[in-house]
């Protein structure tokens, strides 16, 4: 296929550089960013979208995406795809598909999970809103950059999908760098504690896949100084999008608001910013209980 795409980061940039080794044609844009390998950049979003089957975006934020999504649109080709890889919040995912539709396109909200090592060994789980047919031709796209796709249901679902996970993931993590912490005050060796919980019914992916511990169980960013596979500051950011959604439709959110509210605090008024979510554990160990 002929593909845009249009946010070439940490993310994008990997996803993009397998789809051109798959055979795509590949025509990028960034702002900011070089060219991955086997992608040719364009001048603009316009461009990189014109003539494209699927134009897919990796974006910070909603606001952008709405704001590149109206340069983008009008330059497609009617019938082409919108594939927003993007986590962003529900209503600017369900604002871009009625864009698209309004243009004669069809539009997809596609968030991914796996980080950038899922990017890049092509292994992300898609998490899909928006229709079967636009689905059916971005498939062989999903297959390439992902292990594992799900189709959650109409525009805006696969962005609910999204943040319902992570806010389990954030309160999970944070739980588990407590669960660790009291561990050591209480003289409970961190590899016994592992050892047990990760047969027992604490046992979760954030012990198990991903332990906040150095030295205990598979290698992690914990292993490497707590450098980011998954920075605390976009953690911040999903938690904020989940409790953005339930205040909209009124859902009860009490740990998942104090999951939040850890997050905050360790990215913005402590040391966070710049390290990996799980690097609660070190900060909760070095203090006593307020």
């Amino acid at each position: 296929m002929n593909i845009g795409f249009i946010g070439l980061g940490n993310m994008g940039a990997p996803m993009a550089a397998n789809l051109a080794t798959a055979g795509h044609t590949v025509t990028g844009y960034d702002m900011a960013t070089p060219a991955p390998e086997g992608v040719t950049m364009a001048d603009d979003a316009a461009s990189a979208a014109r003539g494209a089957d699927v134009v897919i975006t990796m974006l910070p934020n909603g606001t952008i995406l709405q704001s590149v999504a109206a340069d983008i649109i009008p330059a497609m080709t009617p019938g082409a795809v919108l594939l927003d890889c993007s986590t962003v919040d529900v209503d600017s995912a369900r604002a871009v598909a009625a864009m698209a539709a309004d243009h004669g396109c069809k539009a997809l909200d596609a968030p991914v999970s796996g980080g950038i090592g899922g990017a890049s060994a092509g292994t992300l789980t898609f998490m899909v809103g928006g229709p079967d047919d636009a689905l059916a031709t971005a498939m062989p796209l999903f297959d390439v950059m992902g292990g594992r796709t799900v189709h959650c249901g109409p525009a805006g679902n696969g962005q609910a999908a999204k943040i319902c996970n992570n806010m389990i993931l954030g309160a999970t993590m944070a739980v588990t760098c407590e669960a660790f912490a009291l561990a050591d005050k209480l003289g409970l060796d961190r590899q016994a504690m592992y050892d047990v919980v990760s047969t027992s019914s604490g046992q979760s992916w954030s012990l198990t896949t991903y332990c906040p511990a150095p030295g205990v169980g598979p290698q992690s960013p914990a292993d490497n100084g707590y450098k980011p596979g998954f920075a605390a500051e976009l953690m911040l950011k999903d938690l904020g999008l989940a409790l953005q959604a339930a205040e909209a439709v009124d859902a009860p959110t009490p740990v998942g608001t104090e999951a939040l509210h850890q997050y905050t605090v360790f990215v913005e008024q402590e040391d966070g910013r710049g390290k990996d979510f799980s690097a609660l554990l070190p900060r909760l160990a070095g203090r006593g209980r307020d």
